[in-house]
């Protein structure tokens, strides 16, 4: 081991030594596993998307949706519908760092939501709003498919 190697690692506070350990014990082991099964195809080294927390609330009138998104900018936000099928992709991007990262537990890259809307939707009236890392969308329903009160006559 270099010395400044062995000074930068005599450095580092106990606490963060543990985090060091997993990583190179997951370094080694992604070592061994190229070593026995050849190289992994880099889909499999890229981490898999994640799904931001969602809630779903249904009016008289439409869905109105809320995805918790803190940090993602409007612009790495897609949303499509096609059908009654919404998806919510995007992406979280790493921000530089000028120090040594010794703890990571926030998310970042692609994330992914899809759902099945229980009724049909009108995708052209839909409203998404970005505000304080809550994503709220408005999906309509579609004039067909929207409860209406039916007045009993006698």
């Amino acid at each position: 081991m270099a010395i400044a190697e062995r000074r930068q690692s005599n450095a580092t506070p106990d606490r963060w030594r543990g985090t060091n350990e997993v990583d190179q014990a997951t370094d080694r082991m992604r070592q061994l596993l190229d070593e026995t099964f050849g190289a992994l195809p880099t889909l499999l080294l890229e981490p898999a998307a994640w799904s931001p927390p969602v809630d779903i609330e249904e009016t008289d009138d439409a869905y109105v949706i809320e995805a918790e998104v803190p940090g993602v900018k409007r612009e790495d936000v897609n949303i499509e519908i096609v059908g009654n099928e919404l998806s919510i992709t995007g992406e979280l991007k790493e921000k530089e760092r000028v120090g040594i990262l010794r703890r990571r537990t926030r998310r970042t890259g692609r994330f992914e939501y899809r759902v099945v809307l229980p009724g049909e939707v009108d995708a052209s009236q839909v409203e998404a709003h970005l505000d304080g890392g809550v994503l709220n969308l408005r999906v309509p329903k579609a004039e067909r498919a929207q409860r209406r009160k039916i007045e009993v006559k006698s």
